[in-house]
């Protein structure tokens, strides 16, 4: 299992919401790219990049800083969000050496849009599904739609993506260990891996989601644990790699 590390931008900075709340967040560096070298050299895979502007204001905001992190590590493989609304988004960043690109508020919206895309760009399309109680939420998180989560991802999974990007919001952020039984849940209802985010606090959560990794979870995102210190990323992409084998 893949201990992917994010870097949530706004404003150019590397920060961390909570919730998903844009007026809730802890700036944790002025530089990405050395943010990103950091995680590199810690034995990090693969990155999972938030243009959390771009998520709100529904088109890329800081996508400068992504394809300057992308140029820098070519080899890294990076997974790429927020503002993803268009074809011609997607194929920038691809361009730019973005291995896959995460559909969020427009596959709820217009869901169509990630079957053509799919077809468009086979291989590089994920669909990330945030949900509270089950239900998809929308727009930075700020709208709960009336959409179930699985019913969603069956979909998708249909459509030809390659995986589903799985965070519970009233985790998120707040350090109180990801939701491992509804993770599982979505794993088992779906074919295609699910990648887990939200609420990776420590060792403890790293363990957990190794135990089920079998049901199809194939990486775990973490943003505030390692930056706080609660989780040392090294340590958890180790045993995940140790427990893979």
């Amino acid at each position: 299992m893949l201990i992917i590390p994010a870097i949530d931008l706004k404003d150019g900075q590397c920060v961390r919401l909570k919730q998903g709340r844009m007026e809730d967040d802890t700036v944790f560096s002025h530089d990405p790219v050395a943010m990103a070298q950091r995680w590199v050299n810690a034995g990090a895979k693969r990155l999972h990049l938030v243009d959390l502007n771009g998520a709100f204001a529904g088109h890329p905001v800081n996508a400068k800083v992504i394809h300057e992190i992308a140029q820098a590590f070519p080899d890294l493989s990076l997974q790429v969000g927020g503002g993803i609304r268009d074809e011609e988004t997607i194929d920038a960043y691809l361009n730019a050496g973005v291995d896959y690109v995460i559909i969020g508020t427009k596959a709820v919206t217009t869901p169509h849009f990630v079957a053509d895309m799919c077809l468009e760009f086979p291989g590089h399309v994920m669909v990330g599904l945030d949900a509270k109680d089950g239900k998809v939420a929308t727009e930075g998180w700020s709208k709960l739609s009336h959409h179930e989560v699985s019913d969603l991802a069956k979909r998708f999974e249909q459509d030809g993506v390659v995986a589903i990007i799985y965070t519970d919001i009233s985790r998120d952020g707040m350090m109180q260990g990801v939701n491992v039984e509804a993770t599982v849940k979505l794993a088992q209802a779906i074919h295609i891996p699910v990648i887990a985010s939200g609420g990776i606090t420590n060792m403890r959560d790293i363990e957990a989601l190794c135990q089920v990794a079998q049901e199809g979870i194939i990486g775990a995102i973490t943003g505030r644990a390692i930056y706080e210190g609660t989780l040392d990323f090294a340590q958890a992409q180790a045993f995940a790699q140790a427990y893979g084998v």
